[in-house]
């Protein structure tokens, strides 16, 4: 999916409470790079996290399935309605954008990036390749509206918090400027990326998952993978409530769907200690007999063997979990509207530690599998049949292949979220990705 299209691109500076910085925007156009330059400055010097928010045209071709819908009712959809509309009053290069629809695009930087935590932030792999990544609006040059000359919108008030209380913006004297104060916007913008993508990964799980499970005709997996799937319903809801800042009652089953969670992320660190004692104990350096390997990974040689539900399982579980942790900041915050963004990283980064773990070990076990060598069938025969040798071949081909995609241990970047404004004022918040994808 392409933007071909070149123009002048609005940027919003936005901060998440009152910070002063030195005045680094200038009311000159700048470029891509500049912008890049710009957020990476802004994020050294201020104390508070520091987000820029772009206003492109709608592209032609968009896949809005991919997204969460919000009405234009929502906080989200007001906080950027008011942002967009007040910014009009005081800048024409915002003008276009006051009214109709568009494309906008928040990026946060690497130093934000981190506190949400790495693991909902890494790039979706499509459905059939190995290599595409599913989602960024992209220019011909592989970045968003490169071409497109980007012009910073003067300072203006803004909504500063949840629920009702405001607080206003300017540039102020001597040289230093105080930033659009928009912690509301940001906050929702982040919580239902990274939802989006907690969702958009669970997705990819469950069709992996469901055309394992037909081959393999397991009960108890099927059981497992149904109570997760049945996890869905009640984070649905409990989602579009905290969005509309409402409060999830008993009611909706949110209780017992954390608790179906905790326990399959419970399986999964039984499974995760069981793969890295049996890595172990195999010998260092020397070929690995099959035979030996699927005893402690069984079908780790089949195209949809247990090993590998048992990897979608996990994937699945941590997708669920990160919604819900999402779903646990933002209530937080909610109830803080005074340290309304401080509160949400913290609780955000602190339960999220444990899913970045258990990530990082199940990526170790896959690289290290990737990296084993297959021995040759022992047996008393000089010659193997060739149904022996080719079993042999796909089973090291498929253990190699383990360790596509992997990341282990990747660097903060700068993350993109972008949300679609429709006409009537409704917003469809897509997943969150690295900026640079």
């Amino acid at each position: 999916m392409t933007d071909d299209r070149k123009g002048i691109v609005p940027v919003w500076t936005l901060a998440t409470g009152d910070v002063r910085v030195p005045a680094l925007t200038g009311d000159g156009p700048m470029t891509a790079e500049r912008l890049a330059e710009l957020r990476g400055a802004l994020a050294a010097l201020a104390d508070e996290p520091i987000a820029t928010l772009e206003a492109h045209p709608l592209p032609d071709r968009l896949d809005r399935g991919r997204g969460i819908p919000l009405d234009a009712a929502s906080p989200l959809a007001q906080h950027l309605s008011q942002l967009i509309t007040q910014s009009a009053g005081s800048s024409s290069s915002a003008t276009a954008t006051a009214a109709g629809e568009g494309l906008y695009r928040m990026v946060i930087p690497a130093k934000l990036a981190a506190q949400v935590g790495q693991g909902c932030l890494r790039p979706m792999v499509a459905k059939g390749t190995s290599d595409a990544l599913r989602g960024a609006i992209v220019d011909s040059s592989g970045k968003i509206a490169g071409a497109a000359t980007f012009v910073p919108v003067s300072q203006a008030a803004t909504a500063g918090a949840v629920g009702g209380a405001g607080a206003t913006a300017g540039v102020a004297v001597g040289g230093s400027a105080m930033l659009t104060v928009a912690a509301p916007l940001v906050l929702m913008a982040v919580a239902v990326g990274v939802s989006a993508h907690a969702d958009g990964k669970r997705q990819q799980a469950i069709e992996h998952i469901t055309e394992m499970l037909e081959q393999l005709q397991e009960q108890e997996l099927e059981q497992e993978h149904s109570t997760l799937d049945g996890c869905r319903d009640a984070i649905d809801k409990a989602t579009a409530i905290l969005l509309d800042q409402g409060r999830p009652g008993v009611s909706l089953g949110l209780d017992s769907a954390v608790h179906a969670i905790n326990s399959a992320l419970g399986a999964v660190d039984r499974r995760l200690a069981k793969w890295q004692s049996a890595l172990d104990k195999l010998p260092e350096g020397q070929p690995v007999d099959l035979g030996t390997l699927t005893k402690s990974f069984p079908g780790i040689d089949d195209h949809g063997g247990i090993f590998r539900a048992h990897l979608e399982l996990a994937t699945l579980a941590i997708a669920l979990k990160r919604r819900v942790v999402v779903l646990q900041a933002v209530e937080h915050a909610q109830g803080d509207p005074n340290n309304l963004f401080q509160s949400f990283t913290r609780v955000l980064k602190r339960d999220q530690q444990r899913l970045d773990a258990l990530e990082s070990g199940l990526a170790g076990v896959l690289v290290r599998l990737s990296t084993l060598e297959l021995a040759r069938p022992h047996g008393l025969r000089p010659v193997f049949t060739n149904a022996e040798v080719d079993r042999l071949m796909r089973a090291a081909h498929r253990v190699r292949q383990l360790g596509d995609g992997v990341v282990v241990d990747s660097r903060p970047t700068d993350v993109a979220i972008e949300i679609a404004r429709e006409e009537n004022g409704s917003v469809i918040v897509f997943p969150a990705l690295p900026a640079s994808a």
